[in-house]
């Protein structure tokens, strides 16, 4: 995973206005599809653990996974009595050995994917320790809308580029890929996953600078993001893609 090297740039925007609207729209999304009752939950790339601690507070027996000793500890600051969360410290790639299959009632891959070149094995790997019915919550950068934050930001090389090449170098500075939403439909549905809502995530606000601060009308900002998200054609220009899948229950996926 090329991601290792730059949680110190990541941790530096923790709390910036599309950090912000990220977050909050996941969760608005997720909170849709998850049971009110306790489910087991695996956060695999957990980071600071934004989602992960959400997830507990509402009850959710958690699971953290991450490779960053010092990710892990910024979200273990922020564990509060009665949160049922355990750290785990190790590579996304280990998943296999790590947990048994069926393990876990839902699973959250959330802005990861991005940084394999081939998300096969980590897409079975998932499936696996999902149990029949089971949900899986990705986050990916949309590949069939790649050239529109080159182009917003006036970098039309990039631009231009982007129509043919899911490459790309992030704003953290690490060469990553994007996901077409056709083929990663099909991807997943060869792991016996079935795409059962999409979203666009940071439909309006993508091109702000990375710095920016939350604006005081963010309620207004959230609201216009969340209807964009969902709305058809503007979530499909969504830098971020957000699918929530279900794993079939009659299929065997090894």
């Amino acid at each position: 995973m090329r991601f290792s090297g730059a949680e110190d740039r990541w941790r530096e925007r923790l709390g910036t206005l599309r950090d912000v609207v990220r977050q909050e729209l996941v969760t608005r999304q997720l909170g849709e599809h998850l049971p009110a009752t306790p489910v087991r939950l695996l956060d695999v790339g957990c980071g600071q653990g934004t989602q992960a601690l959400r997830m507990a507070a509402r009850g959710h027996r958690v699971t953290a996974l991450d490779a960053s000793r010092d990710l892990l500890d910024l979200l273990e600051t922020g564990i509060r009595p009665g949160m049922r969360i355990t750290t785990v410290q190790a590579a996304a790639e280990r998943l296999g050995e790590l947990f048994e299959p069926g393990s876990f009632d839902a699973v959250l891959c959330h802005g990861v994917l991005m940084y394999f070149d081939d998300p096969d094995p980590l897409l079975a790997a998932m499936a696996r320790v999902l149990a029949p019915g089971g949900l899986l919550s990705l986050l990916v950068r949309n590949g069939d809308a790649l050239a529109l934050r080159p182009a917003l930001l006036g970098d039309w090389a990039e631009a231009r580029r982007a129509f043919d090449d899911t490459r790309y170098v992030n704003r953290l500075g690490v060469a990553a890929r994007a996901d077409r939403l056709g083929e990663l439909t099909g991807r997943l549905a060869v792991q016996g996953l079935e795409v059962r809502q999409w979203y666009g995530v940071r439909v309006l606000s993508d091109a702000a600078p990375g710095d920016a601060p939350v604006p005081d009308a963010l309620d207004d900002l959230l609201e216009a993001e969340d209807r964009a998200g969902r709305t058809d054609p503007y979530r499909g220009v969504a830098p971020l893609l957000h699918l929530v899948c279900e794993k079939g229950r009659s299929k065997n996926v090894r």
